[in-house]
């Protein structure tokens, strides 16, 4: 059982050691601390990029901060106005609140220690976001095909990551109809399916 099945199934938390592939991003992490082993303090991991894959769209992680430091390959970063080219051996690091997006700027894969501190939900975020990528829910881009899957996405991990430009409360508010659409959806999901098990005993 994969990382992301045994997540799926079983709710159990992601463990160090484990990996997470993206297949529509190119990103694969593995995870060498969690919010688990560390108390909550640090979530880090290995970020593998493939040459073209990049982080679907800027975001900003208002209490945590991020640090990337790049192990192979050659990565892009913008960091609020900034630009910055970083190779083997550079440490890039963006401060709480700061809009920022990478990208594999090289031939190969690119490799980078990624460092996020506090941990928060955001391995849960990642395991979430792959396993809809895996299950042909996102567009090429890497973001949810649908609407209402963007909006409760973006409400549950706001967190940890919301859109630039936009507070935590100004998106909860821009959101919130979208989130009640997709919550009753779910809600209606659940009682046909509880009406179709009572129909079959």
């Amino acid at each position: 059982m994969d990382s992301l099945t045994k997540f799926a199934l079983t709710g159990d938390m992601i463990s160090p050691g484990e990996t997470l592939e993206n297949p529509v991003t190119g990103e694969r992490f593995t995870f060498t601390h969690t919010a688990a082993s560390t108390g909550g303090e640090l979530l880090a991991f290995e970020l593998a990029l493939r040459s073209g894959g990049a982080v679907p769209i800027a975001h900003v992680h208002p209490i945590q901060t991020e640090r990337f430091e790049v192990v192979d390959g050659r990565m892009t970063f913008r960091v609020g106005l900034r630009r910055l080219q970083a190779g083997s051996g550079d440490v890039v690091e963006v401060a709480p609140g700061v809009a920022h997006s990478f990208a594999n700027a090289g031939d190969g894969e690119a490799r980078v220690r990624v460092e996020v501190r506090p941990a928060l939900a955001m391995e849960d975020m990642f395991a979430e976001v792959v396993g809809m990528a895996r299950a042909g829910r996102m567009t090429g881009r890497g973001l949810p095909r649908n609407l209402l899957d963007l909006a409760e996405l973006a409400r549950r991990y706001d967190q940890e990551a919301h859109a630039p430009l936009v507070g935590v409360r100004l998106q909860r508010v821009l959101l919130a109809p979208l989130v009640f659409l997709a919550r009753r959806r779910r809600a209606g999901r659940a009682t046909a399916l509880a009406g179709a098990a009572t129909t079959q005993t």
